[in-house]
């Protein structure tokens, strides 16, 4: 207690060397000495997994949409086609060929159905007309004779018993469907096949154009 400031100074000297060497070690221990626990030396640091690219697939390109030409078996074109004729050429109004070369096909076969049956009716007003008339009953119930039928339009469709109707119908359609049947790999109207009827062929092409467009607008 009585030492002097002398005797006192190793021992300070001592005591700060002891405090820095064990600040010292602290720090080397992993110790901040202020606020909790440093990292760890010699700890290899985490790497983190480096993310693959992913691979694109690659996209198909569409390709461009074309407007199918619309085309009959015999190859459609209105230059060559048969009943394309001037001076009105394609005539078209309602859009048929757009709805594609099976339905236009169909529609010549058709076409070409009704215009021979209309042309068979108008023979069939000018022959009554000139007074040739078949002889015996239209109707025995009704006591109406072929020669009692008129030849206008009019008198021919309501002069007609209604079984008469249903039976020239129910005639024709035996007609179209049994007998005149149309076959796909021929040419429309062609519906002959191998019944014994003498039926026209043109060897000249040409003339058998010619022929069936006479036909079809005759029939038209």
């Amino acid at each position: 207690r009585g030492g002097s400031n002398s005797d006192l100074m190793p021992a300070k000297i001592l005591l700060s060397a002891a405090c820095i060497g064990a600040l010292a070690l602290g720090v080397d221990a992993g110790f901040t000495g202020i606020g909790g626990a440093a990292p760890k030396r010699g700890a290899k640091p985490v790497k983190k997994a480096a993310k693959k690219p992913v691979a694109r697939k690659p996209v198909a390109k569409k390709a461009p949409v074309k407007k199918a030409v619309v085309r009959s078996a015999g190859g459609f074109s209105p230059a060559s086609d048969i009943g394309v004729t001037p001076p009105l050429g394609l005539f078209d109004p309602l859009n048929l060929l757009a709805r594609g070369p099976e339905v236009y096909r169909r529609s010549q076969e058709l076409e070409i159905k009704h215009g021979r049956l209309a042309m068979a009716a108008t023979l069939g007003v000018i022959v009554t007309e000139a007074g040739i008339r078949l002889p015996g009953y239209l109707s025995i119930s009704e006591d109406i004779k072929f020669a009692d039928q008129p030849g206008t339009l009019d008198g021919a469709y309501f002069g007609t018993p209604l079984a008469g109707w249903v039976q020239i119908v129910a005639f024709i359609a035996a007609l179209d469907v049994a007998v005149f049947r149309q076959d796909p790999s021929n040419d429309p109207g062609d519906v002959v096949q191998d019944l014994p009827i003498d039926w026209v062929r043109y060897d000249d092409p040409e003339a058998k154009t010619f022929k069936l467009s006479a036909e079809r607008q005759n029939g038209r």
